[in-house]
């Protein structure tokens, strides 16, 4: 293992005054933590506890806005506002009061965004070239526009100057001034079109403006593409050339690499891989542009674990490496390697579920850490009780029940967990039975890591009864028994309906021809799907929906959809599944319309598959509840707001009893794990 005073992760980086004390940062992203446009208490608390955990830079906003006519896409901070200011000089003393540095990315979002929001003006482009994820048509930026962004630039560098910001960096992937250097997306044919210099013309005025008002010494950097890996878009050739200009230009101090477009869902994942994608796929062509250019580069793509970060730094590719989704997972990760505990870092598994809330109106959420964007509320650190400790039982080892087993026994309770399988993790272990999704054991991995760590016995293949409990003498009992596949509502069949379990889990084998209904919208069938088709099978993916997968982002989307191209999968939207009758050897499937009343189709086929979430498995909990203190009963005001969270309805029973995750109703791991560590916290 490296040795702490060797590790090139921990070696101070020097970038123009500024001392970095190690080269990990977080890049620019946008947690849509905002309130009214400004990074307040949560956004605040947010970046400070990355700060706490040792990161030498964090990169605020997602691209903080420069302009009226640029409206927020997803939460994006409003830098046009004066008001920003005092929010950031709160946020920037919070962070530097843990030696870390704060910068902030700037930008005009130009197509990337829609008209019909806040101010309703147009949106603007290099050219009227639409924008697929957002749908807007822009128009063509005129001269006025032009010079009023650039002074819009300059204005926002000089109130990120005032807040005390160390440094600011613009944005050029699939925003307004790389739309100027693409042939996909310009088609002028004024001095902004034609060749590179002509197509750097926009992005030379705006870093000239913003150094005549933030003077010589503030940092200025630039997130740019330098190879939109798209036959129509930015070539390879171009991109590092405008990058060779960039360093050799004496107004920008960093370049921050990308590579790829942005334009689709489909696209994004390229540059932003997810989990069964490669491994930091664009690292080298990062350390190609360093040493074409032999100047300050950091970098970001799917760098999630320290050995990949250290190889980075240790091989010259990068001088600064963004890990900005495992600090998500794990905001203490530079802490952790410090202290000799990199294996305790929780891992980041790429489930991607945190950009898909931002990107679907939603904040960002870690799937498995509840506590990022909550610290107001949730630590990251579970400190020890500081009131009577008590003997917890846990009975489930799905995600809720080790989330709730780990942090009660952190808190120092004596925790003891029955499971009636052979193995932790519950549904999570079933969603990893796809072999894309395999990393997302790390969330059962670490858990039960931690546990045992923490001297926690899990009982394995105990199907525990209420003599079970009562032989433990517990003082507070969790039920997280989690839940068992439902059929949805259906006139005739429902003892011929394969579940998503089955298929996943391998205990039915994918027939010749199936028709999978999703009543469900999440991950369940369309990973079962997945998998069917991979396996050779004929498949039609049937929703009531008018879009399907409902429950899903755009991001995981993705490689779902190319597994059903590649496969043939046919997609039925608007189409409800109204029941299921053998005809031969074979199935009869009947399709209805929510539309028309009067519509029906029929398919044929060797299996139905039908989704429809979990029903609780709650018999243990009602057997108990008469037994408990509380009756089961949460006082929720309380637990959202503070106090006692278990009201006493019955002054001689033995024990607490609550209940967690899908042992209440159905919904998805990381309700399970905010269940975990919200109750857990509180005994």
């Amino acid at each position: 293992m490296t040795s702490i005073a060797n590790d090139p992760l921990l070696q101070p980086y020097r970038l123009k005054h500024l001392t970095l004390k190690n080269r990990v940062m977080s890049t620019a992203h946008e947690p849509a933590y905002s309130d009214d446009g400004l990074p307040k208490e949560r956004y605040r608390l947010y970046h400070a506890e990355k700060a706490k955990g040792g990161m030498a830079l964090t990169m605020t906003a997602g691209s903080a806005l420069v302009s009226r006519d640029s409206p927020a896409a997803f939460g994006n901070l409003q830098a046009y506002r004066d008001e920003i200011v005092p929010w950031l000089a709160e946020l920037t003393d919070a962070c530097h009061a843990h030696d870390c540095k704060v910068m902030i990315q700037l930008t005009h979002l130009g197509r990337r965004t829609g008209w019909n929001t806040a101010d309703w003006l147009p949106v603007l482009s290099a050219s009227p070239v639409r924008e697929p994820a957002h749908r807007s048509f822009p128009k063509e930026a005129e001269d006025w526009d032009i010079e009023r962004i650039v002074a819009d630039y300059a204005a926002a560098a000089q109130r990120m100057q005032a807040a005390g910001l160390d440094g600011i960096e613009f944005e050029a992937y699939g925003h307004l001034m790389d739309s100027f250097w693409s042939p996909a997306t310009n088609r002028r044919e004024d001095e902004f079109a034609g060749s590179l210099d002509n197509r750097l013309r926009f992005s030379f005025r705006v870093i000239d403006a913003v150094r005549a008002a933030v003077g010589p010494d503030f940092v200025v950097g630039i997130r740019m593409v330098a190879d939109e890996d798209w036959e129509r878009g930015l070539a390879r050739e171009d991109g590092v050339e405008i990058a060779r200009r960039f360093a050799a230009c004496g107004k920008v101090d960093f370049l921050n690499i990308i590579r790829g477009h942005i334009e689709t869902d489909a696209a994004l994942t390229e540059v932003i891989p997810i989990t069964g994608m490669r491994s930091a796929p664009h690292l080298d062509f990062a350390g190609e542009v360093k040493a074409v250019t032999k100047f300050p580069v950091f970098h970001a793509a799917r760098i999630a674990d320290v050995a990949t970060a250290r190889h980075a730094i240790a091989a010259g590719k990068l001088d600064m490496v963004g890990m900005t989704r495992p600090h998500m997972a794990d905001p203490h990760i530079v802490r952790k390697v410090m202290a000799g505990e990199e294996d305790r870092i929780r891992p980041c598994v790429g489930a991607t579920y945190c950009l898909d809330r931002i990107y679907e109106g939603g904040e960002a959420l870690c799937i498995h850490n509840a506590a990022t964007g909550r610290e107001a509320t949730i630590p990251h650190v579970i400190a020890r009780s500081n009131g009577p400790l008590r003997r917890v039982v846990v009975v489930g080892a799905g995600p809720a029940g080790l989330e709730a087993a780990r942090v009660a026994a952190e808190r120092g309770h004596q925790v003891t967990v029955l499971e009636a399988a052979s193995q932790a993790g519950g549904q999570v272990r079933l969603a990893a039975q796809n072999p894309r999704r395999k990393e997302l054991i790390g969330i059962v991995d670490w858990r039960l890591a931690e546990l045992e760590r923490l001297g926690v016995e899990i009982r394995y293949d105990c199907w525990a009864e209420p003599d079970d409990l009562r032989a433990l003498a517990p003082e507070m009992v969790v039920i997280a028994t989690g839940g068992l596949p439902q059929p949805p509502p259906l006139a005739e069949g429902d003892d011929l309906v394969t579940t998503s379990w089955d298929i996943l889990s391998g205990s039915v084998k994918p027939g010749g021809s199936i028709l999978f209904y999703d009543d469900n919208g999440g991950h369940q069938a369309m990973s079962a799907a997945e998998v069917a088709a991979t396996s050779g099978a004929s498949v039609e993916f049937v929703s009531p929906e008018r879009f399907f997968a409902p429950e899903m982002g755009g991001m995981n989307h993705v490689p779902y959809m190319r597994s059903f191209h590649e496969n043939g999968v046919r997609v039925t939207i608007n189409t409800r599944l109204l029941g299921v009758r053998r005809e031969g050897n074979r199935l009869a499937a009947t399709l209805g319309s929510d539309f028309a009343s009067g519509f029906r189709e029929e398919r044929l086929v060797d299996q139905v598959v039908a989704e429809h979430g979990t029903t609780p498995l709650d018999e243990l909990y009602f057997a108990l509840k008469p037994l408990s203190s509380n009756q089961g009963a949460v006082d929720y005001e309380a637990l959202v707001s503070g106090g006692d969270i278990f009201p006493s309805s019955n002054a001689d029973g033995a024990f607490v009893l609550f209940r967690i995750g899908d042992a209440v109703a159905s919904r998805n791991i990381h309700a399970a794990i905010y269940d975990g560590i919200r109750y857990a916290i509180r005994l």
